[in-house]
């Protein structure tokens, strides 16, 4: 498994816009191949970032979605500077050891 944490500060009253524009969007990342799970965790301080997780089955199947024409159009019409404190952090991760309990 291949993961990809994008850590986006988000600025104070940008939340809401921020967190719709992934409801909207929701599915449509689901369509790629190699795709297993995608997740936005929302900070519960104001001094720590939103996390964006991709969850895909290697490394290829996450760069092609990033050459592919769903990337290009969900990152078409971006949010206004303004709605962002400062950078964000894009992190790549491949997942050596996992554990899961089923709910």
């Amino acid at each position: 498994m291949f993961i990809v944490a994008n850590r986006v500060s988000v600025a104070s009253g940008w939340e809401d816009a921020f967190e719709e524009r992934f409801r909207q969007r929701a599915g449509q990342i689901d369509k790629q191949p190699g795709f297993v799970r995608m997740q936005v965790l929302k900070p519960h301080s104001e001094d720590t970032p939103y996390v964006v997780l991709t969850t895909w089955t290697d490394k290829a199947a996450f760069e092609a979605w990033v050459g592919s024409e769903d990337f290009k159009l969900a990152h078409s019409n971006p949010m206004p500077k303004e709605a962002f404190d400062g950078q964000g952090k894009l992190e790549i991760h491949e997942v050596v050891v996992a554990g899961e309990r089923a709910v």
